[in-house]
């Protein structure tokens, strides 16, 4: 009698359960997607433009290679042309050299298509990263064992603190959802000036460089939504996906257009780990 109680529960579970296909907006028409970032350090700076894809879609990058791209700082007659480069799929700037300054507001403009593109960002100083360190873990619940680096440093400034760390572990970017290390200050930086760990054990040998960009809001605010939507996983509970705010403004033209624009010092750290 008590398992054929226990059967009909289960029987009554299975027939509540209900299928729900949530409607996602499907694209209809060619959405540039702008990723645009400039830096003090030349070599990180490019434009990548592609064409937005629909949630579900699986198909490689579709890489918009005919637009009109620079950068101009603001107030001047400064302009940096962009062209693209086939062995990156990003545009470069014409001038290899060129770099931002602090202080200073650069605006990107992209045409294509007969549409224009328009979007500014401040040039921030940038804060202070002392030293990366070391030390052997052992392994323990989900952590594995090896060697953890802390970098160390200061952040001085009262407003714009908005951080993202990018780590080369051996030539190879960490680019995967949990390798987006972005903070702000709304726990203080008392784990910056103490050590920030960073979530990886490294092996004897491995070569390892620290990336860390300070930006505004506007930017953070775009590749933490990004995080949010990489990191969902289209249960129940989980918010409808949704492309994240831009920072980036259509001129002309009746397109959309999504993406993000980037004005950031660049600080770098290196360490090679050893026994």
């Amino acid at each position: 009698m008590k398992n054929l109680w226990i059967l009909s529960v289960l029987f009554l579970i299975s027939a509540c359960q209900i299928e729900v296909i949530l409607p996602l907006v499907q694209i209809e028409e060619d959405i540039p997607v702008i990723e645009g970032i400039w830096t003090d350090n030349s070599i990180l700076n490019e434009v990548k433009i592609s064409l937005a894809k629909n949630y579900t879609d699986t198909t490689g990058f579709k890489a918009i290679t005919n637009a009109k791209v620079s950068i101009r700082q603001a107030g001047t007659n400064i302009v940096f042309p962009f062209a693209y480069n086939s062995n990156s799929r990003t545009y470069k700037a014409v001038n290899g050299n060129a770099t931002a300054k602090v202080g200073e507001t650069y605006e990107l403009v992209v045409d294509w298509n007969e549409n224009s593109f328009y979007a500014k960002g401040l040039m921030l100083e940038p804060p202070i990263l002392d030293s990366l360190t070391y030390q052997f873990e052992e392994a323990r619940p989900f952590r594995d064992e090896g060697y953890y680096i802390k970098a160390f440093g200061r952040i001085p400034f009262e407003e714009n603190n908005y951080y993202r760390i990018q780590i080369i572990a051996n030539d190879t970017l960490k680019n995967d959802p949990g390798d987006y290390l972005l903070f702000d200050d709304t726990f203080g930086f008392t784990f910056f000036e103490n050590g920030l760990e960073l979530g990886y054990a490294f092996e004897p040998g491995d070569r390892v460089r620290l990336i860390l960009y300070r930006m505004t809001v506007e930017p953070y605010n775009y590749l933490n939504q990004l995080l949010g939507l990489l990191f969902s996983d289209g249960g129940l509970f989980s918010p409808p996906p949704q492309n994240p705010d831009t920072n980036i403004e259509v001129v002309k033209g009746e397109t959309e257009v999504l993406g993000y624009f980037l004005v950031a010092p660049i600080l770098t750290e290196f360490i090679e780990i050893s026994k």
